[in-house]
C-alpha cells in the first residue's frame, strides 16, 4: 500500500524532474539566442559611426542629427573635428544624445587643437569630451609640397618621409601616453604604394612602438589599394585596435590616389562576416561605420542601411 510519505516523496521527485526539464529547456533556448546574437552583440561591443560620414550638415544640426544617429542604434561616436563647438559643449551634446565619444581624429598640423600644437591642452580637451584614443587622421605632409593636393603629396612621399612621420607619431603619443590619451594612426590607400620592397605603411608599423602607437584599419582604403584586410591583420597581431568598416563596389580599381567607389556596408565587395571576427582575433575594439561621398540618398539614410546590415551579421 502506497503511504502518505511515498505520494510526498513521489510529488518531491516530480518536482525536481519538472525544474530541472525546465532548466534545461532555459539552457537550449539560451545557447539557441546566443547563437543568434549579432556580432557585436555577442562581443559585448558598441557599433560606433565615424562622424565624417555625416558631412557639414551635422555641425549645423548637431543634436538633431546626434539624436538621430541614436536612434538607428549607434551608441558611440568618432569625432573628425570640433564642430563648431568647445569641448564642454560637444560633452554635454553627446550627453543628450546618449552617445558616447570614445576616439577622435586629430590632425597633424594646422590651426587648432592638432598633434603639433600644445598637447597637454589637447589632452585636456579629449578627457573632457571623453576620448580615450586621439588617432592621426593622415599623414603629416612634409613642408616641400605646400601647395599640392593630398592626392600629390600621398603619392610622392619617400621612405624618408615615413621614417619622419613614424617619430613624429613615437614622440607626440609619449607625451599623451603620460596624459592618459592612447595614438594612433589612419590609413588611406596611399600608405600601400610601393617603395621598393616596402610601403609607408609597413614603415609606419615598424617604425612605431607598438606600446606607444596604434593603428585604425580603413577597411575600405585597404581594398581599394588593391591588398588584403586580412592578410595584413594577420601579418600585424595587436597593431590594429580600431577599425573603419567602410565598404566599396567591386567596380573599384586598385589605386594608391584616393580613389574608391563607394557604397553602404553589406552592398560592397569586403566579407564583413569573416572580416569582423578576424579584426577581433586581432586585436580590434573600436568599430566604426563610415562612408565616403557620394551617398544615394541622405548620410544618415546610408547610415541606417549600413546599421541595419551590421546588426544581422552573426559572426
Amino acid at each position: 500500500m502506497r503511504t502518505i510519505a511515498d505520494e510526498t516523496r513521489a510529488a518531491a521527485l516530480s518536482r525536481r524532474g519538472f525544474l530541472a526539464a525546465g532548466a534545461a529547456a532555459m539552457a537550449v533556448a539560451g545557447t539557441a539566442g546566443a547563437a543568434e546574437a549579432n556580432f557585436f552583440q555577442r562581443r559585448k561591443l558598441p557599433l560606433g559611426i565615424q562622424l565624417y560620414s555625416l558631412g557639414p550638415d551635422l555641425a549645423k544640426e548637431l543634436d538633431a542629427q546626434l539624436a538621430t544617429v541614436a536612434k538607428i542604434g549607434f551608441k558611440t561616436v568618432e569625432l573628425a573635428g570640433y564642430l563648431g563647438r568647445t569641448p564642454a559643449e560637444l560633452r554635454a551634446a553627446f550627453d543628450r544624445a546618449g552617445l558616447s565619444c570614445t576616439s577622435a581624429h586629430v590632425q597633424p598640423k594646422g590651426a587648432g587643437a592638432t598633434f603639433s600644437g600644445d598637447l597637454s591642452k589637447l589632452a585636456d580637451d579629449l578627457r573632457v569630451i571623453g576620448v580615450k584614443t586621439a588617432i592621426m587622421p593622415i599623414l603629416y605632409i612634409p613642408d616641400r609640397f605646400t601647395g599640392a593636393d593630398l592626392r600629390q603629396a600621398g603619392t610622392q612621399m619617400t621612405a624618408d618621409d615615413w621614417k619622419w612621420n613614424a617619430d613624429f607619431l613615437n614622440e607626440k603619443a609619449a607625451v599623451l601616453k603620460k596624459a592618459g590619451i592612447a595614438t594612433g594612426y589612419h590609413n588611406h590607400n596611399f600608405e600601400l604604394a610601393p617603395l621598393g620592397d616596402t610601403t609607408g605603411m609597413d614603415i609606419l608599423l615598424k617604425g612605431t612602438d607598438p606600446a606607444l602607437v596604434t593603428f585604425e584599419m580603413d577597411a575600405g582604403w585597404v581594398t581599394a589599394a588593391g591588398h588584403d584586410p586580412f592578410a595584413m591583420l594577420k601579418a600585424h597581431p595587436g597593431r590594429f585596435t580600431h577599425m573603419h568598416v567602410k565598404d566599396i563596389k567591386s567596380t573599384t580599381k586598385a589605386n594608391f590616389e584616393l580613389r574608391q567607389d563607394p557604397t553602404e556596408v553589406g552592398s560592397g565587395m569586403i566579407n564583413w562576416p569573416k572580416l569582423l571576427p578576424a579584426a577581433y582575433d586581432a586585436g580590434v575594439r573600436g568599430f566604426f561605420y563610415e562612408q565616403e561621398p557620394p551617398f544615394p540618398g541622405t548620410r544618415l539614410e546610408s547610415a541606417k542601411i549600413s546599421f541595419d546590415y551590421l546588426a544581422k551579421v552573426v559572426a
